[in-house]
């Protein structure tokens, strides 16, 4: 049975009976929550220490050794979640969310903190009443995937030119409401898929827990990018 996150289609079995739909559920979005607090957690501390500014200074790159190796992690939790252990699939989603808390660090020097406490606030609120739709409703929302995808790789597109044409700068507003639209629609679509590796697994009680933390680290991206999306349109930079 090859691991397929994109592709659930077919007939569903019973419920194992081990663990309950709303078991499961909650342990995908505790996994999340524990997921954020190691981020902002690592983010705070090398705030608050300047281990931060020491480990940018002393190693420039260190930025894309975070960003390859994050990628690296991410990728290995999609395509080899088979294979590995549930042991190995949770500290792979916990070290990913470390590493995203040293750079999450770097936020922490470009904005003011009361703006970075409100905007998270806000971010937990649009993300919990789209979690909520797409929890409840009773309309799929799997049509919305291939736009979604497209929203997500032109944001992907423009962010890379960005780093080349300079004046797509004057965009920003623009990309930051796109940005919002997109991952407000990826967190009912991620949270109404929750049930749907429910089922897919009924019966494997290793890969429903695999499909579990497969299912946060889609929910934690959703939820970090919500967030710095929302941060570039209404946060406030320090001077």
């Amino acid at each position: 049975m090859a691991f397929d996150p994109y592709d659930l289609d077919r007939d569903y079995g019973a419920p194992s009976g081990v663990i309950t739909e709303a078991q499961y559920t909650t342990r995908t979005f505790l996994w999340m929550m524990l997921g954020l607090m190691v981020t902002f957690g690592v983010a705070l501390v090398g705030w608050m220490t300047n281990a931060t500014l020491y480990l940018f200074s002393a190693f420039p790159a260190i930025h894309l050794v975070i960003l390859v190796v994050t990628m690296i992690l991410s990728f290995s939790l999609t395509a080899r979640i088979e294979k590995m252990s549930v042991a190995s699939a949770q500290m792979m989603f916990l070290v990913f969310s470390a590493l995203m808390g040293v750079t999450a660090s770097t936020w922490l020097y470009l904005y003011q903190l009361t703006s970075i406490v409100f905007i998270f606030l806000a971010t937990a609120l649009y993300f919990g009443a789209l979690a909520a739709y797409g929890h409840f409703t009773n309309r799929s929302l799997a049509g919305y995937k291939s736009i979604l995808l497209s929203g997500l790789i032109f944001l992907i597109l423009f962010g890379v030119l960005s780093l080349f044409i300079p004046g797509m700068t004057a965009f920003d507003s623009m990309i930051s409401l796109f940005g919002i639209a997109i991952f407000l629609g990826y967190t009912a679509y991620d949270t109404q898929r929750i049930r749907e590796f429910y089922y897919y697994y009924s019966g494997y009680p290793d890969m429903m827990e695999k499909a579990s933390i497969f299912s946060a680290l889609q929910l934690y991206m959703d939820f970090i990018n919500l967030f710095l999306y929302l941060l570039r349109f209404l946060g406030k930079q320090r001077n």
